[in-house]
């Protein structure tokens, strides 16, 4: 029997504006596929991930749906922005009617709920749109002293590194340079950067400027994921969570990713729940079928 297609629409995240932020295809799942097309679809996208929803059942108190994420040659077990796109066309497309989510996923159960997004005009609160909240795992970070230093250095262009972590849920090396033009300046080397240890990626970041409204900016490379750089990872964002908020004594902070298409996540951290919330936007730019 022929297979139903599959809706998708294609969403960039961590943005109000078309054509920056993140993009993520996310597909509407009305049967079961296997894995081959799951891995198929999302290598044809050429994303830094797909999304997968299906619809799970109506018993719990939010609509709740089952989500996985491929980047092109993988699976992957978080994913921020993917999430974000995938909560962002369920709000959009009227197929549910609640203000919350919940996602089963292979990190558990992750949320997402609106949050209005209140501007002030002439004094009064105006509620114009609405942020996405997505509540996440806490990643911290232990001190890696490497001898490697010298080749994750180059990696990155013989980059300067004031101080280098190593997440320990994702495997993900954070790399402290000693300016935020550092972080953007950055010309990696995806060859190379395939060689540092770590299993996913190099977290690249530094303190911001004062005028710039931020209080970091950072830049995610994971090659090794079949994605030489990552626009804006939201996952790569509760490692940043754990490291900038104790070393500026913060529980929220704003971070600036300065990839080409650049990023922003607000973040707040619940150190005693060990939990991270990150808040963004949305914009859907294309949508389709998957006809095979």
């Amino acid at each position: 029997m022929a297979k139903k297609p599959a809706k998708y629409y294609v969403v960039d995240a961590f943005t109000d504006s078309a054509f920056k932020g993140n993009p993520a295809a996310v597909c509407l799942l009305e049967e079961d596929r296997d894995d081959q097309w799951l891995q198929a679809v999302a290598f044809e996208f050429n994303l830094s991930q797909t999304c997968y929803l299906t619809r799970i059942d109506d018993s719990h108190s939010a609509p709740r749906f089952g989500l996985r994420w491929f980047s092109p040659t993988n699976e992957v077990e978080l994913c921020g922005h993917g999430t974000l796109a995938s909560s962002h066309t369920l709000f959009k497309s009227g197929l549910i009617s609640s203000d919350i989510i919940e996602f089963s996923t292979l990190s558990g159960i992750l949320t997402a709920k609106k949050v209005p997004d209140v501007k002030t005009a002439n004094g009064e609160a105006q509620e114009s749109s609405y942020f996405i909240e997505l509540n996440f795992p806490a990643a911290p970070s232990n001190e890696f002293n490497s001898d490697e230093v010298s080749v994750i250095s180059k990696a990155l262009n013989s980059a300067c590194i004031i101080d280098m972590r190593r997440a320990t849920v994702t495997d993900d090396l954070l790399v402290v340079l000693p300016s935020a033009k550092a972080v953007a300046d950055l010309q990696p080397q995806p060859d190379a950067i395939k060689k540092c240890p770590g299993s996913r990626g190099v977290l690249a970041t530094a303190i911001a400027p004062p005028e710039s409204g931020y209080d970091f900016y950072s830049r995610f490379f994971a090659p090794k994921h079949g994605v030489n750089e990552d626009p804006v990872c939201g996952s790569a964002h509760c490692i940043l969570a754990s490291y900038w908020c104790k070393k500026l004594g913060k529980s929220d902070v704003v971070g600036y990713v300065a990839s080409r298409r650049g990023g922003v996540v607000s973040i707040h951290l619940d150190e005693q729940n060990r939990r991270v919330l990150l808040r963004g936007k949305a914009v859907t730019v294309m949508e389709g079928t998957v006809l095979v």
